[in-house]
């Protein structure tokens, strides 16, 4: 494949190449509904053949090819529904508009899906079209109480095609390839956390000679004291003082990114909140029980009433080793104890500070410990980075490709 000189021209969806061509998607393919599901689930009149019959939620999860499926129908069941081949286009119009998946396998739909079959262009090729205009798609459904797209209404969109197949294929192909690398990536993290669960099942499991923490003796737990009356309307875009909030734990850290600002006079109201490295966040509010470890600080931060900070007294524990064991079944059974039976959406200190944790003798087991896992830690990170980069580069790629300002001949 090289690069050519593009030459481009106005028209109703932007500018495109000169020799790429606007259709309407009823040029282009056939369009049919799948048809009605079978009532009600399970009913062994219709279900549990050996045709597959794919849903809604199937289609929405696959990530551009359809090979999962939720049930089966058997003869009676495909009476009532409807089977489309491999290599049909599927889409969603009930709910979760305009998801779509090319299907590996014949599979039978219900009338929440649509199948684009008969095409006169490339299906992976139209797919990948569909998947990068999908808001767009979205805003043909009709609006109430709940979206739905028609085939009248989907038959308004318009297409834009490189001239021959051989060139849609190609497009499709590089795209399917970065697929590809995304989905080992994903697959490798989906591993690696696996991994990392298992490590930290047998790290955190007591052994001889361990003993039983106090968190209410061994650490101090502090939080933004109601009040001092902070409020939504201080937040800041920029400034020189972050204020965390619960929002802003992501995968066990701070989200720096996206955290909010506050006035000097906010940060220095509470140095008991003034958060240093290795603190240990938990949130009191909401979505309780969230942690998060301060493993860096961009800028000087103090937190919002909804999130506890906790630091060891007087070097009684590893305070990573604590972020571990917060991240573990360990707490996690402490809270369902603690919320048994409620609808509990507030982790209050004078219950928090009854928590035992099992802890090694020695701070330097301790620390070992927490290296393991914070190297662990490290790896999923550098992996979840370069996922969001490749994911970033594909997103790009299909701009550039699907618009014709990148051509592949």
């Amino acid at each position: 494949m090289e690069l050519v000189a593009i030459q481009y021209k106005h028209t109703e969806i932007g500018l495109i190449p000169e020799d790429w061509r606007i259709e309407s998607i009823l040029d282009v393919a056939d369009v049919k509904r799948g048809k009605f599901t079978p009532r009600p689930r399970n009913n062994p009149f219709y279900y549990g053949g050996n045709i597959p019959f794919v849903q809604t939620g199937d289609v929405t999860r696959c990530g551009g090819v359809v090979r999962n499926y939720s049930q089966t129908l058997n003869q009676q069941g495909l009476a009532v529904s409807k089977l489309f081949k491999k290599g049909t286009v599927l889409m969603t119009i009930a709910a979760n508009i305009g998801y779509t998946g090319v299907l590996e396998i014949d599979m039978a739909c219900p009338d929440s899906l649509i199948g684009i079959t008969g095409l006169k262009a490339d299906n992976h090729y139209l797919n990948y079209y569909f998947i990068y205009h999908r808001e767009d798609i979205e805003d043909l459904s009709t609006s109430g109480a709940q979206k739905n797209l028609n085939i009248e209404l989907f038959s308004k969109f318009k297409i834009a095609l490189p001239p021959s197949k051989k060139e849609q294929q190609a497009i499709a192909q590089v795209l399917s390839d970065t697929d590809r690398l995304i989905q080992s990536l994903e697959k490798k993290i989906a591993k690696k956390k696996l991994i990392k669960q298992g490590v930290m099942q047998d790290l955190l499991t007591p052994k001889l000679g361990w003993k039983s923490l106090n968190l209410g003796k061994c650490a101090t737990l502090k939080a933004r004291i109601g009040w001092q009356g902070l409020t939504t309307a201080e937040y800041l875009h920029q400034g020189p003082y972050h204020l965390v909030t619960g929002t802003d734990f992501k995968g066990g850290f701070i989200d720096w990114d996206n955290c909010v600002f506050v006035e000097e006079f906010r940060y220095i109201q509470d140095t008991n909140i003034q958060l240093k490295i290795n603190d240990v966040l938990v949130t009191k509010d909401g979505t309780i029980g969230k942690i998060a470890l301060i493993d860096s600080l961009t800028k000087p931060a103090t937190l919002n009433s909804g999130v506890f900070v906790i630091r060891p007294i007087q070097k009684s524990f590893d305070s990573r080793y604590l972020y571990y064991i917060l991240r573990s079944s360990h707490f996690a059974e402490f809270l369902a104890r603690l919320t048994a039976g409620s609808t509990i959406n507030h982790l209050y200190q004078k219950d928090f500070v009854h928590f035992d944790f099992p802890i090694p003798p020695s701070t330097e087991e301790q620390t070992a410990i927490a290296n393991i896992l914070s190297s662990m830690d490290a790896e999923l990170r550098h992996l979840e980075i370069k996922l969001s980069r490749f994911k970033q580069v594909k997103q790009g790629m299909m701009q550039q490709l699907l618009t014709g300002k990148i051509r592949l001949v």
